[in-house]
């Protein structure tokens, strides 16, 4: 094997012949060291020498990028950890291996920064979209109208009187990394925000727990998420108190409330306001029902319910007129001009009626309250109540079973002839739906 001494003219005119696979040129200055060309490739200084009895060749580098002082370097530093007993391309497999555990540790620094800078505003829509509840296939359209206000930046004209709305109680956590989320930053938040109104405060605080749960149940999330951090005891001992409403109309109100709610205004929440006390039924159950579900001829009502998809009631005699006198515009019952097409919210209409009455305290909620008490009253068995407004069953109302729409119907006739003896009106039940007349008894 021919050794010439290296230089650069050498080195850049050295070529393999076209009949030979490969072709060597080797180095007098540094034993072992080589340049190898192939017909097709580029020349690259190699090292040639015997470890442990065996050939060994190792590739250093281009003469492109090594300078033949170089490569003669580093072709001694290679005979040297050959003479000490150690094989070179162990050390080079060694080098090569912490290069790409240094890159990956350098890549997984890079995404856990971004992980921990990764905000709940960036987060919160994905909630949205995909946290619905266990063993339901949506939000409540209601609660995810709330989940959105509670997170609006505001600044948006009111709806109602002057000024901007105010961002709600939840955007200013928006804004924090997910991981910064623990029980010092809600503490701080939640107090900030309870100065405003500790009710509308907790409220947010009981949602943001949802948002949590959920963050901790996924994966991709589940290392950034303090799923405990608003149950601290420093802002659970702060909440005001989860008292029960137990707000109801009592019967020597009834009178007043019919009617305060009969000289409002707005038509459709006049008759939506006296058909939530007539059937029990939730607010939004009864704002979606379409009139696809009332059926005049068979008297049933279909409306969205809580506990199952949905469930039908007796449409009752006055209930019939009174929904028969309503214009049909569009596809809801109580129809509106507003986006959502249907009646959203009442609150104003009745705060109104109940000016009138000189009653305090009756929310929307508590007309349902009303209707199983007045129920009671009336006569009519627990279990039919219950059946009417969509209780969950219960074994121990009176063995509770579910009755047919027909042993269900004197139950709730005699629950409206209750009330609308109580509210003073008298009406004919057998005239046709929509020729309503309405007495006020003197």
């Amino acid at each position: 094997m021919a050794k010439i001494a290296f230089t650069a003219g050498r080195v850049s005119g050295f070529k393999c012949p076209p009949e030979k696979k490969q072709a060597f040129l080797w180095d007098v200055t540094a034993p072992g060291l080589g340049l190898r060309a192939t017909p097709a490739g580029k020349p690259a200084y190699v090292f040639q020498s015997v470890y442990q009895g065996k050939d060994l060749r190792i590739t250093i580098g281009s003469p492109a990028a090594w300078s033949i002082p170089d490569a003669q370097a580093k072709a001694r530093e290679l005979q040297r950890l050959i003479d000490e007993g150690k094989d070179p391309r162990d050390l080079k497999r060694e080098a090569i291996a912490a290069q790409v555990k240094k890159q990956a540790a350098a890549a997984a620094k890079v995404e856990a920064d971004k992980a921990a800078a990764l905000t709940v505003g960036e987060v919160w829509p994905l909630y949205l979209e995909n946290g619905r509840p266990k063993r339901k296939d949506a939000w409540k359209p209601r609660y995810r109208a709330d989940l959105e206000a509670m997170a609006a930046p505001g600044g948006e004209k009111k709806k109602r009187g002057q000024g901007a709305t105010r961002p709600g109680p939840l955007y200013p956590l928006l804004a924090l990394p997910l991981a910064a989320i623990n029980e010092d930053t809600l503490k701080s938040w939640y107090d900030r925000e309870a100065v405003a109104g500790k009710h509308q405060a907790a409220r947010a605080l009981m949602m943001f727990r949802g948002f949590l749960r959920w963050c901790a149940a996924r994966p991709e999330y589940r290392n950034l998420t303090d799923r405990d951090a608003g149950k601290a005891a420093a802002i659970v001992e702060n909440l005001p108190s989860n008292t029960r409403r137990t707000d109801a109309l009592e019967a020597a109100q009834v009178p007043g409330w019919w009617a305060g709610v009969e000289q409002l205004s707005n038509r459709t929440a006049s008759a939506y306001l006296r058909a939530l006390l007539l059937t029990g039924a939730r607010r939004e159950e009864l704002a979606a029902l379409t009139w696809a579900n009332v059926d005049f001829q068979w008297r049933k009502l279909t409306i969205a319910d809580k506990v199952e998809t949905t469930r039908t009631i007796p449409l009752s005699p006055y209930m019939a007129h009174m929904l028969a006198t309503l214009p049909r515009v569009g596809l809801y019952v109580f129809a509106s001009t507003g986006k959502a097409g249907r009646i959203t919210d009442t609150r104003n209409s009745h705060a109104k009626a109940l000016q009138s009455a000189a009653i305090e305290g009756l929310t929307i909620h508590g007309l349902r309250r009303s209707f199983s008490l007045l129920g009671e009253a009336a006569g009519a068995p627990a279990g039919a109540i219950a059946q009417v407004m969509g209780h969950k069953p219960s074994a121990t109302a009176e063995g509770y079973r579910p009755r047919s729409i027909d042993a269900l119907r004197p139950f709730l006739e005699q629950i409206e002839a209750h009330i609308l003896s109580l509210a003073g009106v008298q009406f004919d039940a057998k005239a046709a739906p929509g020729a309503l007349r309405v007495v006020q008894a003197a």
